[in-house]
């Protein structure tokens, strides 16, 4: 997979990194000659342009990237990018990051972005999602399907508790997609069953979340 990534600063080349470490192709962009730090990344392409010129992006052979990150510190920027390399260029994925949580409404599909990753309100999710039992935390949505990624840790007191996967009567429109016990990723089965403890990672739609929570943790809500 080739990626191109807008914004060469320490987020944009720690995501250059771990996908070129899992074998991806990746190309960084930026306009400041001070980001363009080729040692960093030896083995990614750099380019010195801004992201924001359709010149730029035609240089970058964008076509034929099937993703693209915008991963600046201005919010406007990774609008931009997004926006052009969804629209003049086809590229199936768009990953945005939002440095201002305000700015979150604008990160939808009307922009071009697939994927709005806010680093506030990830590491909060993260924070709630370490201290808290049976609640559950919105990740990140995918925007073009407006769907969320939702992660619950199952209560000792949990009705599920002891189910098969396959038994459960999980609410319409939400796929578990993995489960994760003592720091293990499982894919789920049918035959899988659920433990106190367990991390459950879920895609739903945004509607789906009270019916989740009244399933899985419905003791956890009714002593608020």
């Amino acid at each position: 997979m080739r990626v191109a990534i807008a914004g060469a600063g320490s987020v944009g080349r720690s995501i250059a990194r771990e996908l070129l470490e899992n074998g991806h192709e990746v190309l960084l962009i930026d306009k400041d000659p001070a980001a363009i730090k080729a040692a960093s990344v030896p083995t990614a392409e750099w380019l010195l342009a801004d992201a924001c010129e359709l010149r730029s992006l035609e240089e970058a052979a964008l076509h034929e990237c099937q993703v693209a990150v915008s991963a600046t510190g201005d919010d406007k920027v990774n609008l931009v990018v997004s926006l052009l390399a969804k629209t003049e260029y086809g590229v199936p994925r768009t990953v945005a990051r939002v440095n201002n949580p305000a700015n979150e409404w604008m990160f939808d599909e009307a922009w071009g972005v697939d994927i709005a990753v806010s680093m506030p309100r990830l590491m909060t999710a993260l924070v709630e999602e370490a201290v808290s039992v049976g609640d559950l935390v919105r990740i990140f949505t995918f925007q073009q399907s407006n769907t969320d990624m939702l992660e619950l840790t199952l209560p000792a007191d949990s009705p599920t508790v002891g189910s098969r996967v396959g038994d459960v009567a999980w609410p319409q429109d939400t796929a578990l997609v993995a489960i994760i016990r003592e720091g293990h990723p499982i894919v789920p089965t049918a035959d899988d069953p659920l433990e106190a403890g367990d991390e459950l990672l879920f895609v739903a739609t945004p509607d789906m979340g009270p019916a989740l929570e009244e399933l899985l943790a419905p003791h956890e809500h009714d002593h608020r």
